[in-house]
């Protein structure tokens, strides 16, 4: 019986180390290939005891006036302009139909807004000020609707650093 379990505690840890590596592999090829998308915020920036100073992100197209009727999960629709600045069209419940030009942004939906993951940017104590000029979220997106926060831009769309 001994044997049999450190048997599975070893086959679970294999487990658990592959679906990390598999995760961080994901992540890494949405930073390489992705397709930088920049959100207009509006942001909140509180102050957390525990974290250090962060940027608390509300993006402007999450704040629309969605009924009850769209699914708890689902698509942001985006199109974006000659400056890479994402304009949402709409939301559905899967990936497709969409045409070349738009991109899709998985989401979940609370109460009030849509959540589209990247509500938070951490920063550098004392760093504040800096990113006080921040108009848009930049984040890289893939074919799949995964995104990944890279940064914050200004409103002459440079990235804040």
């Amino acid at each position: 019986m001994k044997k049999n379990k450190w048997i599975i505690i070893f086959v679970n840890l294999i487990l658990v180390l592959s679906l990390f590596n598999k995760s961080v592999i994901e992540k890494e090829q949405i930073l390489a290939d992705g397709k930088l998308v920049l959100l207009k915020l509006a942001p909140v920036d509180p102050r957390s005891l525990m974290q250090g100073d962060y940027m608390s992100l509300n993006y402007e197209m999450s704040d629309n006036s969605f009924d009850d009727s769209i699914p708890k999960r689902g698509y942001c629709i985006l199109t974006l302009d000659e400056n890479g600045v994402g304009s949402l069209i709409r939301l559905q419940d899967a990936l497709e139909p969409i045409n070349d030009s738009e991109y899709g942004i998985v989401y979940t939906k609370s109460d009030w807004s849509i959540n589209i993951g990247a509500e938070s940017y951490f920063f550098e104590e004392g760093q504040a000020e800096k990113y006080e000029a921040a108009i848009y979220g930049g984040m890289k997106i893939d074919r799949k609707g995964n995104n990944i926060l890279i940064g914050l831009y200004d409103e002459n769309l440079k990235e804040i650093k």
